[in-house]
C-alpha cells in the first residue's frame, strides 16, 4: 500500500483542479448542446422568442456549437495533463467573458430574466475557478532524458 487512506481498489480522490475543469466543461457541453440543438426551447424559459427567425436561430446555433467545443476542451483538461493549462485558460476566458458581458449588459440595459442573472453568477464562479487554476498552474518545463 502506498500510504493512501483508501480502501483496496478504490481510486484516490481527484484533485480539486480536475473536478473544477470537469464541472466547467460539462456545464459548457450541456448549455452549448442545448443552444445547438433546441435553442428556442432552451431560451423560452427566459422569455426569449425566436418566432421563426432563421437568422437568429443560426447565430444561436453557431454560438452553441462553439460553446460545446469549448466544453469538450475544458473537460478534457481535467483528465489529460498536457491539456490542463490551455483548458483552464480557455475556460477562464470564455466564462469570464460571458459573465462580465452580462454584468455590463445589466448596467447598460437593466436586469434580464432571473435565469440569466443566475447564469451570470454561475459563469463568474466557473470563470474564477478556471482562472485560479491558471494562476496556480506550475509551468516549469518537465525535464526529460539524462541532461546535457
Amino acid at each position: 500500500m502506498s500510504g493512501r487512506n483508501t480502501p483496496t481498489g478504490a481510486p484516490p480522490a481527484p484533485p480539486p483542479g480536475r473536478i473544477g475543469l470537469t464541472v466547467a466543461g460539462l456545464v459548457a457541453i450541456v448549455i452549448g448542446g442545448a443552444l445547438l440543438t433546441v435553442p428556442a426551447t432552451f431560451h423560452a424559459g427566459n422569455g426569449i422568442e425566436y418566432a421563426g427567425n432563421s437568422s437568429l436561430l443560426s447565430e444561436t446555433r453557431g454560438a452553441g456549437g462553439a460553446l460545446l467545443a469549448t466544453g469538450v476542451l475544458v473537460m478534457l483538461g481535467g483528465h489529460v495533463r498536457r491539456l490542463t493549462y490551455p483548458a483552464a485558460l480557455v475556460g477562464a476566458v470564455v466564462y469570464l467573458a460571458y459573465g462580465l458581458s452580462r454584468l455590463l449588459g445589466m448596467a447598460l440595459d437593466g436586469p434580464p430574466a432571473a435565469g440569466l442573472v443566475a447564469a451570470m453568477v454561475v459563469e463568474l464562479i466557473l470563470g474564477a475557478v478556471c482562472g485560479r487554476l491558471v494562476l496556480r498552474y506550475d509551468r516549469r518545463p518537465v525535464l526529460t532524458g539524462t541532461g546535457g
